[in-house]
């Protein structure tokens, strides 16, 4: 007997058979046939957030922990609100299906009025996701969401749109017997004598030093390895506890300390690794590397995008290190003049930061003490996600630290929702400014309904602190339009249903966040930076233009 369903089902059906437990979205009447049928299923938990941005930042947290996430918008206006967003999963290189909705086929592209239209809504998808795909047949729906969620997970990974006309989603049709993950599109093995050459050049090397990003993240085990043999490590942002920061050879993200970079420099044989050599990362690429650059690179469109290279290789990072590890064998690069450089430098990294920081790095401190083992740091980008955050706070595991990779504020609130939903047994802190916050302060009742394991740590300077130091440094300290009206953030959180802390002091911080860390849903600890004392951050390193 033939089964007959709508074309809404077939996408939630679709959507089971590739393991989906959790979306993200709001109902629309361009999106119902959908949500009805995830909702009549009752296989998947459908998250309910308060704007289009917020629930694709969340499936974007979430897609890192969980390889893949979906989100669910409204059509025209609605989905236009998730263009940033979907600017920032590109950035991060995160799994992600974006599912809108669009005016019915009769009315598409007319600029009829229609309510929801939106002129070139797919041209806009387009551009920014990985992809962007309009199915118009409801037959053909299956094959459209299977090959989407095949580009999204293919390396270079990113998030892909598609768009189903309303009247194409409430459309019966047969149902397709195969609905199930075709997989991935899998990148070929370098060839032999790429393995060959970096095995070479890691042997001859007197100071080899590796870069590593977030194309490393699988390969925490192999990048191990290389530095037990002796090769110090520097990591993005991105890539913080691939190496764990207790490791003797991790010289963490500190790769703009000036006792790094000489480490950097000096190398006679720099391995860049899942790296796209970001410009915050790199003075806006004014770092210089040595004459003997190599990089390996899982996206062919990597080679000399930044960087003048001398050797570049295609290949995926874990399966290409381990063809090298086999051949390396037993080496042995160990040298005591280079350990004593290499924990030199990071310790001069270290002081520099905590000096520059003052009280701000014994807050860091007091947090990763209250924080469990396994917890996880979400951080906005905020003075004080930019500095101890990302680089002082210290980080043992990969996706222990997620952050906004395209360096938008406003984000934190919502990665750290979908970082708390892939990760129920961790403890979650998501770090915001309170001027970031404010962007989709809405969410904290999103995170408040789904009884979400994770602390809002506010840190409130009353404006935008990294604007105030970027004109202080740049433009001759003239202040403008950096102060804000802020609320009682305690009030707020009290407001909306969840237990709330402030703390005026590093003493009243280190109760009350211990006091968070003890309850089993979202509460908010506020922190008066006004009151603890000034944090010294201009922003990332750039060239004087003003």
């Amino acid at each position: 007997m033939k089964t007959t369903v709508t074309v809404g089902e077939v996408v939630a059906r679709v959507l089971e058979e590739h393991g989906v437990s959790d979306v993200f979205g709001l109902i629309s009447i361009h999106n119902l046939p959908i949500a009805d049928a995830i909702g009549r299923r009752n296989k998947i938990r459908f998250i309910c957030s308060r704007g289009e941005a917020g629930c694709v930042n969340m499936a974007d947290a979430y897609s890192r922990f969980k390889g893949l996430g979906v989100a669910i918008t409204s059509t025209g206006a609605g989905s236009g609100n998730a263009i940033g967003s979907l600017v920032e999963a590109c950035n991060a290189g995160s799994p992600v299906i974006h599912i809108t909705g669009q005016v019915e086929k009769e009315y598409l592209d007319r600029d009829a009025s229609f309510i929801h239209e939106a002129a070139d809504q797919l041209g806009y998808l387009k551009s920014s996701s990985k992809a962007a795909f309009r199915i118009l047949s409801p037959e053909h729906a299956v094959g459209m969401v299977r090959e989407a969620i095949r580009v999204a997970t293919t390396v270079p990974k990113g998030p892909v749109s598609i768009e189903i006309p309303i009247d194409v989603q409430a459309t019966t049709i047969e149902l397709p017997t195969e609905l199930s993950y075709v997989g991935a599109m899998q990148l070929p093995d370098a060839p032999k004598h790429a393995v060959d050459f970096v095995v070479e050049q890691i042997k001859s090397a007197k100071n080899p030093i590796l870069w590593i990003g977030g194309g490393c993240i699988q390969a925490s085990a192999e990048i191990k390895k290389l530095a037990d043999m002796g090769i110090p490590v520097v990591s993005s942002t991105h890539a913080r506890g691939v190496l764990a920061d207790t490791h003797p050879r991790s010289l963490n993200a500190f790769h703009n300390s000036s006792a790094v970079e000489a480490l950097i420099t000096e190398s006679d044989a720099c391995i860049v690794i899942g790296s796209r050599l970001r410009s915050n990362e790199t003075k806006t690429y004014s770092l210089k590397f040595p004459d003997n650059l190599i990089q390996i690179d899982a996206n062919p469109m990597a080679q000399q995008r930044n960087y003048s290279v001398k050797h570049f290789f295609c290949a995926e990072a874990k399966s290409f290190l381990q063809r090298v590890i086999q051949q390396l064998g037993d080496t042995d690069k160990t040298d005591s003049d280079y350990d004593q450089r290499i924990k030199a430098a990071k310790d001069f990294a270290i002081d520099a930061l905590e000096t520059q920081l003052g009280p701000y790095a014994d807050l860091c401190y007091l947090l990763r003490k209250a924080l469990p083992e396994d917890g996880i740091l979400v951080r906005d980008i905020t003075m004080s996600g930019s500095t101890w955050g990302s680089r002082l706070f210290p980080v043992n595991k990969p996706l222990q630290n997620i952050h906004s990779l395209a360096g938008a504020i406003g984000l934190g609130l919502s990665h750290g929702i979908g970082t708390a939903i892939a990760n129920p047994d961790k403890k979650t802190v998501a770090l915001v400014g309170d001027g970031g916050l404010m962007l989709g302060v809405g969410e904290i009742a999103t995170a408040i309904q789904e009884n979400t394991n994770m602390i809002l740590l506010v840190m409130n300077d009353g404006g935008y602190g990294v604007m105030r130091g970027i004109q202080k440094e740049y433009f001759d300290d003239r202040q403008y339009y950096n102060e804000l009206h802020t609320p009682s953030f305690v009030a707020l959180g009290e407001a909306m249903g969840c237990k709330s802390f402030k703390a005026d002091s590093l003493e009243e911080f280190d109760i009350k966040i211990n006091e968070a860390m003890k309850q089993d849903s979202i509460c908010l600890v506020e922190v008066n930076m006004n009151a603890i004392g000034p944090l010294k951050f201009a922003g990332p390193p750039q060239k004087k233009l003003y």
